[in-house]
């Protein structure tokens, strides 16, 4: 195994490196979801059952996958979404992970419940950022964080709307771990009753695009447009809020057919490689937000780690670019793809099917 963590060839190393780093705890925290963790599984079984058309002989030598997307110019079709807690896998946490956008030249999400916060990520970081906000408070509070958000310099707002109650999350609730514990808890009731009023207040107060993480149906997908969303984030929470949900990549078309070009769409949920991205914007999404991938990058090398992840993400989309017969983003579309079979069963790892890793026995804490 190579000990610069820049010399790592492939993904799986990374992962692998990021498993040794961390205790069982923080592991858990990252790779977990909620209940029986079906919603994590289906988001990976959606893309695995998606097949590509390539086309052939085709020029193939110049290659472009930068992106624009909002306000930002991206060297390819990816941002990083945001992560709670990042401070765990990293004692820079959402600075460190927005230092390593900026050198690569994407953007990241900063979490309000991470650290160091709003402001000093943007002053250590000193990237254009997109900041997302779990709704903790009334409506001047919600209103204080937009001005914050907006004085401090970020480019654009998300609000992520999954998150009416928080989830059960077994793995960590069997060792009994909170990764919230010492985290300000403010009154999550004002969560619970969000609703699309409260949206349209925040429409009419926000200049900066707004986005909507969390939509899952084609429903809220044109509510969100008749409330003048800048951008719908399909998401599930990365299968950890609601379990027994749909994967993320089987709701895409509905919901890209119901945005119709009157919005950007991003979509997470269980993409870790170069075809994964492929897949999600041949069929209408305009960007693909990291998680998980990153935060193994994150803690494999920190600032380097994340970075390397990006490099080589990058290489597996010229390269599958180049093997599907597309030179530009613009060429992808449904042609493309195939509905098939999984040749593995569902997993965060079956993306990298040179990995193992070991299970954890969580028995042993029940039984105790």
């Amino acid at each position: 195994m190579p000990k610069n963590v820049k010399d790592i060839e492939t993904l799986g190393e990374i992962v692998r490196l990021a498993h040794d780093a961390l205790d069982q705890n923080a592991w858990d925290y990252l790779i977990g979801g909620s209940e029986t963790e079906t919603s994590v599984l289906r988001n990976r079984l959606a893309l695995d059952e998606l097949a590509f058309r390539p086309r052939v002989l085709v020029d193939v030598r110049n290659i472009d996958i930068t992106k624009r997307f909002l306000d930002f110019s991206l060297r390819m079709p990816v941002i990083l979404g945001p992560i709670g807690g990042l401070e765990m896998f990293d004692p820079g946490g959402a600075a460190t992970v927005a230092k390593a956008a900026r050198a690569f030249g994407v953007t990241s999400m900063v979490s309000s419940v991470g650290q160091p916060g709003m402001e000093e990520t943007v002053r250590q970081s000193e990237a254009d950022l997109i900041f997302q906000l779990y709704v903790r408070g009334d409506e001047d509070w919600v209103k204080d964080h937009i001005r914050r958000a907006e004085d401090i310099g970020y480019k654009a707002f998300c609000l992520t709307v999954d998150t009416a109650v928080y989830s059960r999350r077994e793995r960590d609730k069997i060792k009994d771990f909170n990764p919230r514990a010492g985290r300000k808890q403010l009154r999550p009731e004002f969560q619970a009753a969000f609703d699309w009023a409260h949206v349209a207040k925040i429409r009419e107060r926000c200049t900066m695009p707004l986005i909507l993480k969390g939509i899952a149906t084609h429903e809220d997908a044109r509510l969100a447009i008749e409330h003048g969303i800048d951008a719908v984030h399909v998401s599930n929470h990365g299968g950890r809020q609601l379990d027994h949900g749909r994967g993320m990549m089987e709701a895409l078309p509905e919901i890209a057919d119901a945005v119709g070009g009157k919005a950007a769409i991003i979509i997470d949920g269980s993409f870790c490689r170069g075809s994964d991205v492929l897949k999600a914007l041949a069929l209408g999404a305009d960007v693909v937000a990291l998680a998980r991938l990153y935060g193994w990058g994150l803690a494999a090398g920190g600032q380097a780690g994340v970075e390397r992840v990006l490099e080589l993400l990058e290489i597996e989309l010229q390269t599958d670019m180049a093997l599907l017969g597309v030179t530009g983003l613009d060429q992808l579309g449904p042609e493309f793809i195939a509905k098939s079979r999984a040749v593995r069963r569902p997993g965060l790892f079956s993306a990298f099917p040179h990995l193992h890793i070991p299970e954890y026995d969580y028995s042993r804490h029940v039984l105790e």
